[in-house]
């Protein structure tokens, strides 16, 4: 499954979110998978409960849950080979994306960048640590194409934009500190596609339905692409679909 041939231990950052559940439901029915430590903010129906899933309560927000988790994982002495970052944030009650620099704000930028981009540092800093350093091993973290500076040709969505160009910023370097000490663990930035999530609902009322995924067809899609990854693809931002997407 994904690409491994050793057993699975993952975490699932976001678990209970559309495509964070998703990938926890496909993972806690693999044979292959061991273990799924699995995170949530708010909290979860009894329904999520699984043999194979430990939920932990992590705000990325802040830093010591995140710390938490690292000294959690520590305690169990299981090194998670697999890690999926599925934390994003849009829009909310408050604020939606900007579609001019008239709807600019400080603190609407500083929110949407501490979830999009300062959380997958902070993970990277305390997770990658976690990992075995022998053997494949995946850090994939949800993005967006519209984070693209090379494919940004309609403008607006300034804090979504600017908060994914600098997520794959911190992916690619987080990449290339690690080529030392774990040769073997790639770490990619994934563009899911436009999934019918409560992320994308306010935004794609028009939009064509056969272009719209389901949290079910993004995580198939991502799962494909995530067997195919190698540690040569690290530092990499990719598709749904493999391609390469330009910074």
């Amino acid at each position: 499954m994904l690409g491994f041939t050793d057993p699975i231990h993952a975490i699932v950052i976001g678990g209970n979110g559309g495509v964070g559940r998703e990938f926890v439901r496909q993972l806690q029915d693999s044979e292959q998978v061991h273990s799924i430590v699995a995170t949530h903010r708010k909290p979860i129906p009894e329904s999520f409960h699984h043999s194979k899933v430990t939920w932990a309560q992590v705000d990325v927000r802040e830093e010591t849950t995140i710390e938490a988790l690292a000294t959690h994982l520590k305690g169990t002495g299981v090194k998670p080979n697999l890690i999926i970052n599925c934390i994003g944030i849009l829009h909310t009650s408050e604020f939606g994306p900007e579609k001019t620099w008239r709807h600019l704000n400080a603190q609407t930028m500083h929110d949407v960048f501490a979830i999009n981009a300062f959380a997958v540092a902070l993970l990277g800093k305390h997770l990658i640590p976690q990992m075995p350093r022998q053997g494949r091993t995946v850090f994939a973290s949800l993005s967006a194409r519209v984070g693209s500076i090379a494919d940004n040709r309609l403008g607006g969505w300034y804090s979504y934009r600017a908060s994914k160009t600098a997520h794959n910023m911190f992916v690619k370097t987080l990449s290339l500190e690690s080529l030392r000490k774990y040769p073997e663990l790639a770490i990619v930035s994934l563009h899911p596609g436009t999934v019918d999530t409560t992320l994308s609902e306010p935004f794609t009322a028009r939009y064509d339905p056969n272009k719209l995924f389901t949290a079910a067809r993004s995580v198939n899609e991502l799962s494909s692409v995530i067997s195919n990854l190698t540690n040569k693809d690290t530092g990499g931002f990719f598709a749904w679909d493999g391609q390469a997407i330009p910074y």
